[in-house]
């Protein structure tokens, strides 16, 4: 009995969190670990579908670097990466389309479609949703000297999200997977970054959160401990510090943009822990790092 009790409490808990966020758009990169393991990808489906259910609009940004490094290898193709980037030439971008829109994306949707789920595969050329161009590189120099600019192909940056395609799914009780592959005025690919598509889409959106999803607890302190909450200001001056470095930088970014577009709120969490979505977003103490404007303190 007092397990059954323990079970309904749990459900209380998250009732204020399911009547504030009903009918509210969260904005899910997904990435890292939790799309390799077969546990965390089923426990995944399962947050997002039941997120569904309860009124809330997820939608999901993945990522693919992994995938894609494999099937170049398969063909005999040596990856590059110029400050984290993949090179990506017209061969490449090829395989990118073909790895992120034919296969990952597909698998996504398949995914939680079995575990109940409306999901919809979309790339950023559908319905013109994300409008990109190529994106510049530049590598300091030291000495003096200007940064070098490096021509990295194929790679490119978010001009425009138009959200109409978008919005119609949510209306329509879709669940929108949308693989990082945006569109030239020309008509040409482009390989985009997946955080930055992410906070452009929830932007783009007005979301109520963002949240990604990476391979660590979240933000951390220096003594490794985890930091729970960060106001703009905070962020910005842990950065500054060098406590917040390397790759959670951009990261972080992404979510200090998005929150100046209109964003509420933004969450950095670790993809590892089984059912991390739901922690994060239906319970008192969370299990990441979430990020807010000062005037939400």
């Amino acid at each position: 009995m007092e397990e059954t009790i323990n079970k309904a409490k749990v459900l209380i808990e998250a009732l204020p969190y399911i009547r504030r966020f009903y009918n509210k758009t969260i904005v899910i990169k997904y990435g890292g670990n939790a799309m390799m393991d077969e546990d965390l990808k089923n426990s995944f489906a399962l947050d997002v579908v039941l997120m569904r259910y309860i009124g809330l609009n997820p939608v999901i940004i993945h990522g693919g670097g992994p995938q894609i490094g494999k099937v170049l290898a398969q063909l005999g193709r040596k990856t590059e990466f110029v400050e984290g980037m993949r090179v990506t030439d017209g061969e490449t971008m090829d395989v990118v389309e073909m790895v992120l829109i034919g296969k990952v994306n597909k698998e996504i949707v398949g995914l939680i479609n079995r575990h109940g789920g409306n999901a919809v595969g979309l790339s950023g050329k559908d319905g013109q949703l994300i409008l990109a161009r190529k994106m510049n590189v530049y590598r300091k120099r030291g000495d003096g000297r200007p940064p070098e600019a490096i021509d990295i192909g194929m790679v490119g940056e978010v001009v425009s999200v138009n959200p109409s395609v978008i919005l119609a799914m949510e209306e329509r009780g879709f669940i929108p997977v949308i693989a990082p592959v945006g569109v030239g005025e020309a008509g040409e690919s482009y390989n985009i970054n997946a955080d930055l598509v992410a906070g452009k889409i929830a932007s783009a959106l007005k979301a109520e959160k963002l949240i990604l999803l990476t391979d660590v607890p979240g933000i951390l302190d220096k003594a490794d401990q985890l930091i729970r909450t960060l106001d703009i200001g905070r962020a910005r001056e842990l950065i500054e510090k060098g406590v917040i470095m390397g790759g959670m930088i951009p990261k972080v970014h992404c979510c200090l943009d998005a929150l100046k577009e209109g964003v509420i709120k933004t969450h950095i969490i670790d993809g590892r822990v089984e059912h991390t979505l739901l922690l994060e977003i239906f319970t008192d103490e969370g299990i990441g790092t979430q990020i807010y404007r000062e005037e939400q303190a």
